[in-house]
């Protein structure tokens, strides 16, 4: 039933998509090693992506906290503003060599769906993505974005209207195109062999975050620090760790309360072991095991489940899970915005925000890693909504009524 990790994964579907699996993991064992193929991607993360991404130290918040010192790696930067271009060119490049003309994929916050749309638009294939109508209302500008990048976007009214039913649109999509068509999977969850796919396409981060430390001061830092939902970014930054005596922090959407609905936490008591959506992992559920409601103030960090190579990871305690509220992530978002000139997403704002609380506790002479998993101009409509509220209202009832006259001319 495919690659475990621990007790979890596998490969949990119908038999209409076993065939479909099975091509992709004989691709991934013959294509991916390839020279061929390795020269190409390589040549497009330098040359289209912008590899590799700096690691800038944050002199200003470390000075003021007084502890560890911290260094920002800053995947906002690549192309498309964040780090899921890594694994969407990958994988938008093997349905390239494997004869697909078609990709799809699914998207929350978006920045997965732009990063199809791109690749898809450099490589040459048609590509569509599927959105839930929650997260096109909330990331109204990336929706633009893979639009403008030729992608058709359908709009997913089901369930919760967010990246779990935008998920189960689109394997039922790929059941039905499966021959031309290459499902491009945006985390490291899913049936095998996605997992293992997403995480080796992401650990470039995590590889030069290791190689760019070492030159920078002489050893490895003391803890990593990364956002969690699916955990594309974490395992990107955490893999090239994990045999190292690094602390890895994961941190989870705390959102506005406890209470079920209000987060979505799903490790340290919040999640039980369910098998959805192809894989077996941990998943909020509620007592009849459906899936529950979750809440972010980030468009990508409320989904219910969770990669399940990161729960192999929490229970041998490699990989601790903290969370951070939705107040927090809004502080630390500004923190890092006005004393380090650096935009955080939201997502990545979680990330941020432990790393303030840690900082000042940690000694001088330690080092403190945050992956800044993607930059904040997608939600400019949620933390202007949120911090320039009269402004941001009053420049949006301008612009409605300017482009209500143009219609009426």
């Amino acid at each position: 039933m495919g690659k475990w990790f621990g007790a979890y994964g596998g490969q949990y579907v119908g038999e209409v998509l076993k065939p479909a699996l099975a091509e992709l993991e004989k691709a991934v064992i013959e294509i991916l090693p390839s020279e061929k193929f390795r020269s190409e991607y390589l040549r497009l993360l330098r040359n289209f992506v912008g590899r590799p991404t700096p690691l800038c130290p944050a002199e200003n918040l470390t000075e003021e906290l007084g502890g560890a010192s911290i260094y920002v790696k800053m995947e906002g930067l690549a192309h498309t503003g964040a780090h899921k271009i890594n694994n969407a060119l990958g994988q938008v490049l093997l349905a390239k060599h494997m004869g697909k003309n078609k990709v799809i994929a699914e998207t929350g916050a978006g920045q997965h769906g732009v990063a199809v749309a791109s690749a898809a638009a450099k490589l040459g294939l048609s590509c569509e993505i599927f959105m839930g109508s929650v997260d096109v209302k909330r990331q109204q500008p990336n929706v633009f974005l893979m639009k403008q990048f030729g992608a058709d976007v359908q709009v997913v009214e089901d369930g919760t209207k967010t990246l779990k039913d935008a998920v189960n649109a689109a394997l039922k999509d790929w059941v039905r195109e499966s021959k031309r068509t290459a499902y491009v999977l945006g985390s490291a969850l899913g049936p095998y062999p996605y997992p293992d796919m997403v995480r080796d396409f992401q650990r470039v981060i995590g590889d030069e975050t290791r190689s760019q430390i070492l030159e920078m001061t002489g050893r490895l830092p003391d803890e990593v620090v990364a956002c969690c939902g699916g955990g594309s970014n974490a395992m990107g930054i955490f893999t090239a760790f994990l045999e190292d005596p690094v602390a890895l922090t994961a941190v989870e959407a705390g959102g506005f309360g406890d209470k079920p609905g209000e987060h979505a936490v799903r490790m340290n008591g919040g999640g039980q072991t369910g098998i959805i959506e192809g894989y077996k992992s941990y998943f909020l559920q509620t007592d009849d095991g459906q899936v529950q409601s979750t809440h972010s103030i980030s468009a990508g960090l409320d989904y219910a489940g969770i990669g399940p190579q990161l729960v192999q990871l929490y229970e041998t305690g490699r990989v601790k899970f903290t969370k951070a509220y939705d107040s927090e992530v809004l502080q630390a978002y500004q923190e890092f915005a006005q004393k380090e000139g650096i935009i955080f997403a939201l997502e990545s704002a979680h990330a941020a925000a432990e790393v303030l609380k840690k900082a000042s506790q940690m000694k001088k002479n330690s080092i403190i890693v945050v992956n800044m998993s993607g930059r904040g101009d997608k939600d400019l409509f949620i933390t202007a909504g949120e911090l320039y509220t009269h402004e941001w209202k009053t420049f949006l009832n301008e612009e409605a009524d300017r482009l209500k006259d143009r219609s009426v001319r």
